[in-house]
């Protein structure tokens, strides 16, 4: 139906009787109407064709006939460059619904109830994956994205982690690429990060390594030597201490909050006097609130270098600093700190029905396992020479 368009008209402007909807196109201007529909819902409209196809266009917003007629204007003006813009319309919005995330989300709950991890590789997602690549779509995501992202992985949490984190997205890409007629995975086949030896690896750092790198720590410039003896003394992960912010202590306790934490919980980390120690001791940055950072802009990071360099100080090879956090549970044992004690100090979680209905906070236990901690390594650092043992001395009746 052809009228005149006007605001009046508009304003009054009914769907015929029996139609779903009612389109009165404007004799001033081809291709551009008013929509009415039954229900009462009202918009300007563009006709066009493209592709061969005849294609309808809403136009966006509430808009008066004026505006509504320059806006059409301007599409059309689109239309006759050869473009599509209710094509491009439904592209950007496939985009913003097709991200990274939303097929995650999608794909856990068509298939997470099959998967045992599904909390744990949710939770990897939501701290490693989805700050990188998850608001974009997925159609974007190129190989050298996936490169990008399992390096800052592996910087920052280990080789294994950014193993474990690809087999994750790998599952996800996979099953949507079985689900779209388009989409392929930008992931090829690949050697893995972490060697066998990596997997299972068992270093505990000796006495004598230990002052050794111990000293060495205390002499490097930078705040590299800090974060050593700091990640020793809490017993933390290389990401968990690198990241760590001044506004997360508080009292002397240290908060990992959940979302930096691989458990996916909050961890709380009594400090012990030796570790405030160290903390007290770092040259702090105005305005920063990282604890290890050489620019103040962003934590401590490019770990293959830094410890290279340490270790041609140091003159110990072989370790990783993941190897600090084995050999702080293992001084645990040695000082004799109760096994479950010691596990929550490094955020294990307990396994059987304790694990399930113990949630005491185990507060002062982990105060005092940090602390026997601490004396532990006073202990190697600053063996007594003086302790001697005592002399057997013989006893009338002959006992000694």
């Amino acid at each position: 139906m052809k009228i005149k368009l006007t605001p009046a008209f508009i304003a009054k402007a009914t769907a015929a009787a029996g139609a779903d909807r009612t389109i009165f196109w404007d004799e001033a201007m081809s291709g551009f109407g008013f929509q009415v529909t039954a229900r009462g819902a009202r918009a300007f409209v563009i006709q066009y064709r493209a592709g061969g196809r005849s294609r309808r266009m809403a136009i966006d917003g509430v808009l008066t006939l004026d505006k509504a007629r320059r806006e059409a204007r301007a599409l059309l003006g689109v239309v006759a460059k050869g473009g599509d813009p209710l094509g491009e319309r439904r592209r950007q919005k496939a985009m913003t619904e097709n991200t990274f995330k939303s097929i995650a989300e999608e794909f856990h709950r068509r298939e997470g109830k099959g998967l045992r991890t599904r909390v744990w590789r949710e939770r990897v997602l939501e701290r490693l994956v989805f700050p990188v690549i998850g608001e974009r779509p997925i159609d974007s995501i190129r190989r050298t994205d996936i490169i990008r992202l399992l390096d800052t992985i592996e910087d920052g949490s280990g080789p294994v982690m950014a193993d474990r984190t690809l087999a994750i997205v790998r599952r996800i890409l996979n099953w949507h690429s079985g689900r779209s007629d388009d989409f392929r995975s930008p992931i090829v086949r690949s050697t893995p990060r972490a060697s066998a030896k990596e997997l299972a690896r068992s270093r505990i750092l000796s006495d004598d390594e230990l002052r050794v790198i111990w000293a060495a720590a205390e002499a490097f410039p930078g705040p590299f030597g800090y974060f050593v003896r700091f990640t020793l003394l809490t017993a933390t992960r290389r990401g968990e201490a690198a990241r760590a912010r001044f506004s997360e202590i508080s009292d002397g306790e240290w908060l990992i909050p959940a979302a930096r934490y691989k458990s996916g919980v909050d961890h709380l980390i009594p400090l012990s006097a030796a570790a405030r120690g160290v903390l007290a001791t770092i040259p702090r940055i105005s305005g920063s609130d990282f604890i290890f950072t050489v620019d103040g802009r962003r934590p401590l990071g490019d770990f293959s270098g830094l410890k290279r360099r340490f270790d041609a100080v140091c003159g110990v090879g072989g370790w990783r600093i993941h190897d600090l956090r084995r050999t702080a549970r293992s001084l645990m044992s040695r000082a004799g700190v109760a096994s479950d004690h010691a596990e929550r100090c490094l955020g294990h979680v307990i396994g059987g029905v304790r694990g399930v209905y113990d949630r005491h906070e185990f507060r002062e236990e982990k105060a005092r396992a940090f602390e026997a901690l601490a004396a532990q390594v006073d202990r190697i650092l600053n063996p007594q020479a003086n302790v001697v043992a005592l002399a057997r001395v013989a006893v009338p009746g002959g006992k000694v």
